[in-house]
């Protein structure tokens, strides 16, 4: 008599909505010069600042924190070309999010710049890499952006890394254990990614297996993970 497979438990990801509430954002060395910049507004150096920095740094959380504080409107770099300048000025602020230097409407983008400096307008620039490094065709537009004030938002130092590790598992309703957070912390890659990466596939792979998260669990998914 032939014996049927169990069938494999199926594991449904659910959105995690993320808040993006100033006391929601953890600071440390590596973003405290963003955090500080966005608190100072409109104490700025110059009306346009840019914040850099790799996917999941931390840019969009302050963005929010900023347009909350300010009225900002949004605008995606990659709608720059689409989009009614006047209407993305008219609070007198606007957060221009993901500006990548491989793929700028420069034009677009040097109208914008001229536009809320006659305006007396804010505006906050986030990319992931400085304009300095960005091969630019109009010479006058480079050098307006090699002139803003930039701030770098860099990789966790280790207190912060954990400290963020907790908050994703909390915010996921997971209770863990310390000793979890501590085996992370010094495993995955220094980055806010990586630990958004690691907590949820622990959170899929617990309600797939619908056992608890655990250190021998995360242990199996990062082995699986390995080239």
């Amino acid at each position: 008599m032939s014996v049927r497979p169990r069938p494999r438990q199926l594991a449904f990801s659910l959105d995690h909505d993320k808040s993006f509430a100033r006391d929601d954002f953890l600071t440390g060395p590596s973003n405290a010069a963003a955090a500080g910049l966005i608190e100072r507004w409109p104490d700025w150096p110059n009306p346009v600042v840019v914040l850099t920095g790799p996917e999941g740094a931390g840019k969009s959380h302050l963005a929010a924190i900023w347009a909350e504080t300010t009225g900002a409107r949004f605008l995606a770099g990659r709608a720059l070309g689409q989009a009614d300048l006047h209407a993305s000025l008219s609070t007198g602020a606007l957060v221009l999010e993901d500006l990548a230097g491989s793929d700028i409407d420069e034009r677009r983008l040097f109208h914008l710049l001229n536009l809320a400096r006659e305006e007396g307008a804010f505006v906050l620039v986030t990319a992931r890499t400085a304009p300095a490094g960005w091969a630019l065709q109009i010479p006058d537009l480079a050098s307006r952006l090699r002139a803003l004030p930039a701030v770098e938002l860099g990789p966790p130092d280790d207190a912060l890394l954990r400290a963020v590790l907790v908050k994703l598992f909390a915010d996921r309703q997971l209770a863990v254990e310390e000793n979890l957070v501590g085996y992370l912390s010094v495993r995955i890659e220094r980055s806010f990614a990586a630990a958004q990466h690691i907590v949820q596939r622990l959170d899929d792979e617990a309600l797939r297996r619908q056992r608890p998260v655990s250190r021998v669990m995360a242990a199996e998914i990062m082995i699986s993970e390995q080239p």
